[in-house]
Order: C-alpha cells, then structure tokens, then sequence
C-alpha cells in the first residue's frame, strides 16, 4: 500500500439469495439452465406484467440485517432505478433507495496482531439482479435472460476500511455469514457473491473524501486484494504526478493485474429513483422479525468463542473448526460421542480435513462419520491401538467403510501390551546395538527415540510406547 496517502475503501456486496424462485415472478433460479429457459412476461419485462414480492426474500433480508446487527426497518419502499442497458429488459431495476430493508449495523474485524475494528454497514436491501450478455466472437453478444429478476441483496459499507487487508477480513466474515444463515450459497465463481469497491486516497490529515473509483464485480478474495491495491498506487501516481482522480467505473483485469477504464461513474440523481407503482410498500412487524430471530443459528463468531470457553481449545483451532458450518457440525457430533475437544481437534483438522483436501470433497460427503472417528477415539482411549497405528485404522475405514473394530479384527492391529512379549523386543534392539546402547547409558539421552523407534518398528507398530519407554528405562537403570 501507498504510506503518501491514506486509503478510504467502501464496499458493496451483491449477495445473490438460495430462494428456489425469483424475487418478482415463479421462475426458477436454478444456475446453468439453457440460455432464456427460465423465464416469463415479467421477468422479461413484457408490457402489463405485473411483479408480485417473493415472502422468502424478505425473511432472508431479515436474517441479514439480524445477523449484522442492523436496525430492521418496519415501513420499506421498492423505487425504480432507471438505466438502459441490453440484460435489462425492463428498462430500469427494481430495488430500493431512500426506505431499504435494513440501516446502521456493522461487523468487528480483527487481522493478525491488530486490536479489533468495526466497520460500519449504510444499508442492506433488497433488489433483482439484471441478465447477462454473452460475448462470443468479439463482434456479436447474445443476452441470457435465465439471471434477470433473481433476488439480490445489496450490502453496503460504510467508506471505514484503509487497507485491502481490511477489506478482505470484512468480505470473508461476511461472506461466512450469510453461508452460515443459508441465504447464500456463497460461490463467487458463479456471481453468487461478488463485490464492487470503492477505493479512494487522501493526505494524511485531510479529511475531505478524495475522488472515487468504483471497481466492479469482483468475483474472488485474491483479485480483490490485488484490484485496491493496484488502484491505490494508480491514483497515488497520478497526483503525485500533478493530474486528478475522475470518478469512474473501473474493470479489474485479473490476467495482466491492471484495471481500466469502463464508465463514467453516475450518481443516484442520474438513475432517476422513484417509488415503484407496481409494488406496495413494505411492512414488517415485530412478530415477524422475532419469527425470524429465532430461526437464527449460531453465527461463527459466537461459535468460536463458545469452542474456546466451552472446550477450551485453542484460537487456532476454534476458528479452523468453526469457518464452515459443516465442518462445526462434524465437530460437535464427534464431541458428543467422545467427550475430549482437544483429541477430537486435532484429529479432525489433520486426519478429516487433510484427506478431504487430498481427495477435493466436501466433509458432507466424507466416508469417515463422526460415529466411525469416534470408534477409532474410543480404541486409543483403552489402549486397543496406539495412535499411530489409528492412522492406518483411519485409511482403512476412509476405504472400505467397516468399523474401527472390524479393520482392527481383520488387520491384526490390536496393541501389544503383553510385558513379556514386548520385553523380548527390547532386548533383540539392544543386542543389535550394543554401541548406541552404552551411549545412551552413559548420558546420551536423545538416542532413546532412536530405541524406541526401533523397538516399535520391529513389532510393526503394535507394541504400546508408553510400556517400550518403561522397560527401556529399566534396563538402563539395571
């Protein structure tokens, strides 16, 4: 970032919601249907179409504002934001303007080694995404109708974020919220989730609001970052170099790392806001907003705090295990069957989650249920397995779906407990290093892994390190 000045960013965030139908009509909203399959006369904008609110949208809307600690707002007005554009049939967008759903709430960030911060949220509210064109040869566009009319949220910052970093931390706690509510299914690949910001710099000490650029439908963490980052050194370099930042919208291109220049960027007054006459204005009572409150789940933030109090486990680990809702879920249910967070932790941040990594599948559809894991707990906890051999138990499950007790029974994998059995061992190690042996008698102390190591290798794994350790100290003591 550029230390000469001081960087304003605001956001605004298009939530696209998981309603089955549009907000305005009964089409479907599912993705990647055949161009202009799911549409009609209002969705298409036809003449006399009359637009009629989707219940769920507002109850979505509702659950944001909640979560978000905004003010819901009882009286709500859907307006007309006119513009003429190809995937807008219509001619204009319904959305809100003076009267949205929600005002005045906000989220605490905290980056690594930073006290926490608030960053204020304008408004949420409620509106219908446009369609989309499709550019094949360069000479001709298509428009995809499919998109036209699918509820929308709009999220809206205050300008309190001067840094990207900032930015990125307000962009993932809210991205991990509305995935957490099911409003959104959080895909930014897809448009689910994109942002557009607005990034302007200023002297330090001033504080007049310098000229804007809006950067728009940013559709990943790492663009984002890169797209305020570059577009602060633009606007550094051009008053350093004696010219003006001019309002405007810009793209991000992600392969060459630089934006350009799209529009002139318009104000409200330019859209011609005006109430929407199709549309009745919106109230919503306090039964309402209680019905809704008390569909609320438990957000991440409470959740990893809850895992450190409750559990006691550590800030790392809470907040690995409560960053998905599926993840937390797999968690809890593990805890519940195998009273020890901790072990429960560490084995599903390694275990789980590493060979979900490897394999490229969700925990939804892990082979390993948290009544199996729990299984494979149970048999360390008495002493059946050691906690190496567990891993090779883990596998075995991962594989073939049997039991911890049935891949123990089939593999031979029970613990050697048995003092003189594993007594043997130890003096076959000895009597194969005589040398070491003497060494680690007379102070060595470091080559006591090496003797354990050997011993647990010659009984394939089986024998119980607690006892391997036990009996070579009594020998080195004899």
């Amino acid at each position: 970032m550029n230390s000469r000045y001081e960087v304003v960013i605001g956001l605004e965030v298009h939530v696209q919601l998981t309603t089955k139908t549009k907000i305005f009509c009964g089409c479907s909203t599912r993705f990647g249907q055949a161009p202009n399959s799911q549409t009609c006369p209002v969705c298409l904008g036809l003449p006399g179409a009359l637009p009629v609110l989707n219940h769920k949208v507002v109850d979505y809307a509702i659950k944001a504002g909640l979560a978000t600690n905004c003010q819901i707002a009882p009286h709500s007005i859907f307006a007309r934001k006119n513009y003429f554009y190809p995937d807008l049939p219509k001619g204009y967008q319904i959305s809100q303007f003076e009267l949205p759903i929600c005002e005045r709430g906000w989220l605490d960030i905290e980056l690594e080694g930073s006290e926490k911060k608030r960053i204020g949220i304008t408004r949420i509210h409620m509106e219908e995404d446009a369609g989309k064109l499709l550019h094949a040869d360069g000479q001709s566009s298509s428009v995809d109708l499919n998109r036209a009319c699918t509820p929308l949220l709009e999220v809206v910052s205050e300008p309190d974020m001067r840094t990207a970093d900032e930015a990125i931390a307000y962009l993932k706690q809210l991205h991990q919220i509305v995935v957490y509510l099911g409003i959104c299914d959080g895909n930014l690949e897809e448009g689910s989730f994109r942002c557009d910001a607005n990034v302007s710099i200023r002297p330090w000490g001033q504080k007049e609001l310098g000229t804007r650029a809006e950067l728009k439908n940013l559709n990943s963490f790492r663009f984002i970052k890169q797209a305020i980052e570059y577009e602060v050194e633009r606007q550094a370099e051009l008053l350093d170099d004696g010219g003006k930042v001019v309002q405007e919208t810009r793209l991000f291109d992600a392969d060459k790392g630089v934006s350009r220049s799209m529009r002139g960027k318009e104000e409200a007054h330019d859209y011609r806001y005006f109430p929407d006459p199709d549309l009745l204005p919106l109230k919503v009572s306090e039964d309402w907003i209680d019905q809704v409150r008390s569909t609320l789940p438990e957000l991440p933030q409470a959740k990893l705090q809850r895992y450190q109090q409750e559990f006691g486990l550590p800030a790392y680990d809470a907040g690995v295990l409560s960053a998905e809702k599926p993840v937390a879920e797999y968690f809890e249910t593990l805890v519940a069957l195998h009273d020890q967070p901790k072990i429960c932790s560490n084995w599903v941040m390694s275990e789980v989650l590493g060979a979900l990594k490897d394999k490229g599948i969700d925990i939804v559809d892990c082979p390993v249920t948290p009544a199996m894991l729990a299984g494979i707990l149970k048999r360390i906890a008495d002493s059946t397995i050691s906690g190496k051999i567990a891993k090779q138990v883990f596998d075995g499950i991962w594989s073939t779906g049997k039991s911890a007790d049935q891949i123990i029974e089939e593999q031979g994998l029970k613990q050697v407990t048995d003092t003189g059995a594993i007594e043997a061992i130890v003096n076959e190690v000895i009597a194969a290093n005589p040398g070491q042996f003497e060494e680690l008698k007379g102070g060595k102390d470091k080559l006591m892994g090496f003797f354990v190591g050997q011993v647990m290798k010659a009984s394939k794994g089986k024998a119980n390190p607690e006892m391997v350790n036990q009996l070579l100290k009594k020998k080195l003591s004899a």
